[in-house]
């Protein structure tokens, strides 16, 4: 099944565009107007088909039809228990497990992916994959997915204009002292496709870290993301001379914890169907948790 969405016309829209109050006031993209127009979607006011240059009325009837959406050949669906934080028709909320990628990889047997598309069949749910964040395999907690590409589109941009606030929770070698930010610019590694480093010529990368404990030999660290670079809280708590437990890429040791101890705790976002704030928090891992508790 298509995703329909409708809305009525307000005052402060009377004589505007179709095209004009799909793009400014519902946030669609132009692409995405381009996509209904030639691939099936469709535009209609008051029950009756309209081009863009339609003009509204108050109290106009908006209904746009998306166009179906296609899963990829290379993704396949598999079984798999998903922990479900939250979920409604626009978007799915899990608690990745370590171990586990994201997407789908040449390296990877199975992923979290490939289990929501599994999910989404199970529950006659006609969608494909569209996932607002993204955690690297060993990196445990809150990934959002969402069921079309609209709402992907809107909360992409949450997160461009840097709405959307993610933290997370790391175990990492040595005793860090207070709270800081780390303002080093991240590019990938010369001679590797995969490891980055700070290096002048790299993307602008901004990390904020706050000290919650300290252990024998390690520290228990809170941190935000004001940048989504590839790696960012890895490279730069490395970068710090502090790299996470686990983290054998970026110089941690797997004495104590075989992945590295990182977690995507909490998530807030603006829920633009909802028009409200959501607010999201998972607990760490069990063996992060048996770290602490044992120290």
């Amino acid at each position: 099944m298509s995703v329909r969405m409708k809305w009525s016309v307000e005052e402060k829209n009377e004589g505007m565009l179709l095209r004009e109050y799909l793009l400014t006031e519902k946030n669609l993209s132009r692409s995405m107007l381009t996509d209904i127009k030639f691939n099936g979607g469709q535009l209609t006011v008051n029950n009756i088909n309209q081009n863009v240059r339609a003009v509204l009325r108050k109290g106009d009837t908006v209904e746009v039809l998306f166009p179906k959406e296609t899963v990829s050949e290379t993704m396949v669906a598999k079984e798999m228990e998903l922990r479900i934080c939250y979920e409604d028709e626009h978007f799915l909320l899990i608690n990745k497990p370590a171990s586990l990628p994201t997407i789908p990889s040449r390296h990877s047997i199975e992923s979290l992916a490939e289990g929501v598309l599994y999910y989404y069949h199970t529950h006659k749910l006609d969608r494909t994959i569209h996932a607002v964040n993204r955690l690297d395999r060993d990196t445990s907690g809150l990934v959002l997915f969402a069921k079309h590409r609209y709402a992907h589109d809107l909360l992409s941009r949450q997160q461009k204009n840097k709405e959307m606030k993610r933290q997370y929770v790391a175990l990492v070698h040595g005793e860090v002292k207070g709270e800081g930010e780390i303002d080093a610019p991240i590019g990938r590694k010369e001679g590797s496709i995969i490891e980055r480093a700070v290096r002048p010529d790299g993307q602008h990368a901004l990390t904020s870290y706050r000290t919650i404990n300290h252990y024998k030999g390690f520290s228990l660290l809170e941190l935000s993301l004001k940048t989504g670079r590839t790696h960012q809280i890895r490279v730069h708590m490395s970068y710090l001379g502090h790299p996470l437990l686990g983290d054998d890429l970026y110089g941690g040791t797997h004495a104590l914890i075989n992945r590295q101890a990182l977690h995507s705790a909490k998530l807030e976002f603006y829920h633009p169907f909802l028009e409200k704030k959501l607010r999201f928090e998972v607990e760490v891992e069990e063996d992060m948790l048996c770290l602490i508790r044992k120290k």
